[in-house]
């Protein structure tokens, strides 16, 4: 299960959804519907972990919410 922040917004740009995992640099994808972008973004945090391992990379532990000013 994941335990990392997941931030999604709406993007005027894209015309999309867009789902970040601050914790994980890089990791981010869009989606047509909130529910699209949170289904995307469950899927790319699994690949980011695997890559991560699989380049012998650190794999933050997640932090909870995070705060941002």
């Amino acid at each position: 299960m994941n335990k990392y922040e997941i931030i999604i917004y709406w993007s005027e740009e894209d015309q999309s959804f867009i789902a970040e995992v601050p914790e994980l640099p890089g990791c981010m994808v869009d989606g047509l519907t909130y529910q699209e972008a949170l289904s995307n973004i469950e899927v790319i945090i699994s690949e980011w972990i695997e890559t991560a391992k699989e380049l012998g990379r650190s794999i933050p532990k997640p932090k909870g919410r995070l705060m941002f000013a």
